[in-house]
């Protein structure tokens, strides 16, 4: 078997290959678009490289058949609550049932870590974002993946840890049926601040995304801060999302809560694109393009993909959560488009998240779980402490 760095037009092909030849057998597989995995290397494409730098690796046998894939990248942005040491990262796993195979895939990987100062190695996640491709899926096989979701064959998870990787935090996604029954405590909820007058939740307005996205920036980071994952976004950096959001964005799927016209809450989703997308095979040239203009005129996704979520520390536990997930919810029922709502990961040491999700009625549709290996086999290794718990 020989390993081979990603350098050129045809190794960067063979790295989009190798995920479609693992997937080939699963019905439900949707092969992530080409230039959207291409964009995480590409210096130009993603900011992540500001603050770190990425490599890959293909495998293949001795007479050339592709084996597996991986990249390490390492990030000065890249932490977690209760690091001690600097931790690298691994993704774009994918490997034949073979476990000579996947190790000397994630040797590769930690040589490379070390040689960059690195102590410990998370995986399998993505460069930087975390709203994409983002642990390794342990549950859910029998659905198809939403956009952005993590999809693999269920060996992964033996091949990851038979390798000694260990199981540093599970993230847990939540469906909500449109049309099912909410709450009680959330009509209640949302009842008492709808009579506050300084209270108010408004979906967002596509001819002023400058201020919403001002808006989304400032509860993103407060709501973020206290997780201390050095997740932070600029009013300009929130604005350039927004506008390349703007094409598939429904404005009653995104939402703010606001006190004293101050904003306090945001959850923001989008039509679930892999609707489209599964019948691109990776691409999206011109023609791709034309045809989700039609597909969404013609046959428009009924599953709703969650990205983010977050209320502001000092108005949490006061139901402002419901407030602007009821307000929502009642809107997006009389669209009458939607069938379900997939909202966005919520990992095991974010009880609070956890909770909401429950607490509207989702019910748990798929599981992933993010690795970590330590370098050095005598340190002890620990979970994700748990945060938010007041």
């Amino acid at each position: 078997m020989t390993v081979i760095e990603v350098k050129d037009h045809k190794t960067a092909n063979d790295f989009l290959e190798v995920n479609a030849l693992m997937n080939k057998n699963n019905p439900k597989y949707i092969r992530p678009l080409n230039n959207e995995v291409e964009d995480v290397f590409n210096p130009e494409k993603n900011k992540a490289f500001r603050h770190g730098t990425i490599t890959r690796w293909i495998l293949k046998d001795n007479s050339g058949k592709l084996l597996g894939r991986i990249a390490a990248f390492t990030s000065k942005k890249y932490m977690n609550k209760g690091d001690a040491m600097p931790v690298g990262g691994v993704g774009f796993f994918d490997c034949v049932k073979d476990q000579s195979a996947a190790n000397l895939l994630f040797d590769t990987a930690k040589s490379w870590l070390q040689q960059q100062g690195m102590e410990a190695m998370d995986g399998p996640i993505n460069f930087l974002e975390r709203d994409k491709w983002w642990g390794l899926m342990v549950e859910g096989f029998d659905e198809e993946p939403l956009y952005g979701i993590s999809f693999n064959p269920p060996y992964y998870q033996l091949l990851m840890e038979n390798y000694g990787f260990q199981n540093f935090y599970n993230q847990y996604y939540y469906t909500l049926a449109v049309y099912g029954t909410l709450s009680e405590k959330y009509e209640a909820r949302h009842a008492k601040f709808a009579a506050k007058p300084d209270y108010k939740a408004v979906h967002i307005d596509k001819t002023k995304l400058e201020k919403f996205a001002k808006d989304f920036s400032t509860v993103y980071n407060l709501a973020w801060a206290q997780h201390e994952e050095g997740k932070e976004i600029s009013g300009e950096q929130a604005l350039k999302i927004f506008k390349k959001m703007k094409p598939i964005m429904d404005e009653k799927l995104v939402w703010f809560a606001y006190y004293k016209d101050e904003p306090i809450g945001m959850w923001l989703n989008i039509p679930d694109l892999n609707q489209y997308f599964k019948y691109f095979n990776g691409k999206f040239g011109w023609w791709q393009k034309l045809q989700l203009l039609w597909f969404q005129r013609s046959r428009p996704s009924n599953k709703i993909n969650g990205v983010a979520f977050g209320i502001v520390p000092k108005f949490q536990a006061l139901g402002i959560d419901a407030f602007m997930i009821y307000s929502g919810a009642l809107v997006i029922r009389e669209q009458g488009k939607y069938q379900s709502i997939e909202m966005g990961w919520a990992g095991d040491w974010n009880p609070r998240m956890v909770g909401i999700y429950k607490a509207i009625g989702g019910t748990q549709s798929r599981m992933m779980t993010t690795y970590r290996y330590i370098f050095d086999r005598s340190k002890t290794f620990e979970r994700h402490p748990v945060v938010g718990v007041q």
